[in-house]
């Protein structure tokens, strides 16, 4: 079976909406288009002046509350406009580079998060630089066929936004894209590197439709393969489009 793109996927606010798209441009030594371009720090940040990337640790995120992977979204790039949904929120539109409504932002968000931890305090934007995981600008690529098998073994239907990848591939054997690094693959007109694993946290346990923890993804990775990593993080190294259904190449 020929491996293709079967999914693509963007998070424009860190911990806070996934969305779904046709298509996009990558960008050499730059992370997904519109991807974690903004986050949401609690009051407890410590953050540098002037702004720069900061440890997960600073922001929102799934792993402190559930009920943040049930969120979605759609955004208009051109207007910097993102609409998040929730079975328990109304649906509104934000403008987060608009003080206003970045207030507003926090307010919707506020009843999602736990009251135990450090209450949602400030949006960030850095220019020029991804509020991912990693301070490096790397695309996450996932493949449809780990995540088959990992569901099988968990005995359960296991959503793709569990686990918050940008390209998802079909086609693939179970987890061969865990022996890649170090391989280059085409997608589209755009050549990625791949450079190392994705370590997987709690997060992954949440169920995006519902917003409840009802899967150990942790412990299954860990008991059935003896570590926590789920697709893997690949550097652009010539920038081109990426669409679905586009045939991806591995090279040595």
């Amino acid at each position: 079976m020929t491996a293709q793109v079967a999914h693509l996927v963007r998070h424009p606010i860190k911990s806070a909406g996934f969305e779904t798209v046709e298509r996009a441009t990558l960008t050499r030594d730059a992370a997904f288009p519109f991807d974690r371009l903004w986050a949401v720090a609690h009051a407890a940040a410590r953050l540098s002046d002037p702004l720069a990337w900061a440890p997960k640790l600073n922001f929102l995120r799934g792993w402190g509350s559930a009920e943040l992977m049930a969120v979605s979204c759609t955004s208009d790039p051109e207007a910097g406009a993102v609409t998040l949904s929730h079975p328990r929120r109304p649906t509104e539109t934000f403008r987060p580079d608009d003080a206003p409504d970045a207030a507003r932002l926090i307010d919707w968000l506020r009843p999602l998060w736990s009251d135990t931890r450090p209450e949602p305090a400030r949006v960030i934007r850095v220019p020029g630089q991804a509020m991912t995981d990693q301070d490096q600008p790397l695309v996450s690529i996932n493949s449809l066929s780990s995540l088959a098998d990992l569901a099988a073994r968990l005995g359960q239907d296991l959503s793709i936004h569990r686990f918050r990848g940008n390209i998802w591939v079909a086609g693939w054997a179970p987890w061969q894209e865990l022996a890649m690094i170090g391989q280059e693959i085409t997608l589209g007109s755009a050549r990625l590197r791949v450079e190392e694993p994705v370590g997987r946290c709690q997060a992954t346990g949440a169920n995006p439709e519902t917003g409840a923890f009802d899967a150990d993804i942790m412990a299954a990775l860990e008991g059935h393969f003896g570590h926590t990593d789920f697709g893997v993080f690949a550097r652009v190294i010539e920038g081109g489009t990426v669409a679905l259904g586009d045939t991806v190449r591995t090279w040595a």
